[in-house]
């Protein structure tokens, strides 16, 4: 065998060898992201399946404003309506997704902000647990969201950077949205009494 053909079959197995490790990173982190994102539909499903109790609670103890009570069944509704898996990932689904969980993030908060008319509402036990539940559902929501944002941010930067940009454009691994903070969240609700 003559060096050239040895150098030239070198260098085809050295791109070989790192198409594959790449293909294989990219695989891992797209695997991450989806698990990651598995996490936080899990969490806003809890939210999801809190709603019903809270919103028989507060039905049962309170002749509450019912205007409230509907906008938050109606964001519920939207936001079970609304499916995203990790496999369709795509900034406009992710939009979809995010919109509507931010109008139950909204109701909800409504809602609250509305029981404290309610002194016999306040006291009530399986009110108190629900809230508490909620409080603590929507702490897992923030863990899950930064957690997946972390894992989309390892992702992108590998689809981004040479030589893997090539192989992930080339086998079809498409950067992934983040989690963004909601239209309007910057400014502080202003709560009345």
């Amino acid at each position: 065998m003559s060096k050239k053909f040895i150098i030239i079959v070198g260098i085809i197995f050295a791109l070989i060898a790192v198409s594959v490790s790449s293909y294989n990173g990219f695989v891992g982190k797209d695997e991450e992201v989806k698990t990651k994102w598995a996490s936080v539909q899990s969490q806003y499903q809890r939210r999801l399946d809190l709603i019903p109790n809270l919103v028989s609670t507060v039905k049962g103890v309170a002749d509450f404003e019912k205007s409230t009570l509907t906008q938050v069944i109606e964001a519920r509704a939207k936001a079970t309506s609304i499916q995203v898996d990790a496999s369709s990932l795509t900034p406009e689904n992710f939009e979809k997704f995010q919109q509507a969980q931010n109008g139950v993030t909204s109701a909800l908060g409504r809602l609250l902000v509305s029981v404290e008319k309610y002194p016999d509402l306040k006291a009530n036990q399986n009110f108190l647990e629900l809230q508490s539940q909620l409080e603590g559902t929507e702490n897992r929501i923030a863990v899950a969201r930064n957690d997946f944002n972390a894992s989309v941010k390892d992702y992108n930067q590998a689809t981004r950077r040479v030589p893997g940009a090539l192989i992930a454009r080339l086998m079809g691994f498409m950067p992934k949205p983040y989690f963004e903070a909601a239209k309007g969240s910057e400014v502080a609700p202003k709560v009345e009494f």
